[in-house]
């Protein structure tokens, strides 16, 4: 039984297909990423972000992407939460912990009929539309070249299935701290549901 799902998704940028740290990924789908190498597809679940790697070859990786990477600011990071807020409101989520940070977002989310792959894609979509509706989006410059503002997120998202209760809590205490380790203060959503 699956008492929920630890989900990450991240903004544009922060965490390529071909990352020399591995990535989630089967294919670099972006044509400016291909001659940086192939996608570096691994099948752990515990984090590779601290593995040794060609940090040099990331950044001119990155360099190369059609927009910015995304960093968000503590106002984005407000717009996004109010997104996430609406999309509760819509489908009667329930998230037990979120932490919105710079580069990606980690949730806790319990069950529900639609699916981890389909919440995540509803709280990245009403996320952008609030950002938008805020003036606040950070790929809406006119300076980007399209008619219409790109999604300032990465494409899928990380799921790793909570199957019990110490992964259930050993997650809701990871995301909760997680902006500590970023040196941010703790962080308190009106639409996170205690367990």
């Amino acid at each position: 039984m699956i008492l929920g799902s630890h989900t990450i998704f991240c903004a544009y940028g922060f965490w390529l297909p071909n990352d020399p740290r591995g990535s989630w990924s089967d294919f670099v789908r972006a044509w400016e990423l291909v001659r940086f190498g192939k996608a570096t597809k691994v099948e752990t679940h515990r984090s590779v972000a601290h593995v040794q790697h060609d940090a040099a070859l990331r950044l001119q990786a990155k360099s190369a992407l059609r927009y910015p990477p995304v960093v968000f600011t503590g106002r984005q990071a407000q717009s996004i939460g109010n997104g996430f807020a609406r999309a509760v409101t819509d489908s009667g989520y329930v998230i037990h912990a979120c932490s919105i940070l710079p580069q990606h977002v980690h949730v806790v989310l319990a069950p529900h009929e639609r699916g981890y792959r389909r919440i995540a894609g509803h709280l990245k979509a009403r996320a952008t539309q609030q950002l938008l509706a805020d003036g606040l989006h950070p790929l809406s410059s006119p300076a980007h070249g399209t008619a219409s503002a790109p999604s300032p997120w990465a494409r899928l998202a990380w799921h790793v299935y909570l199957k019990d209760a110490l992964a259930f809590r050993r997650a809701i205490r990871y995301v909760r701290d997680n902006p500590l380790k970023e040196g941010k203060p703790p962080q308190h959503w009106t639409f996170v549901t205690d367990p």
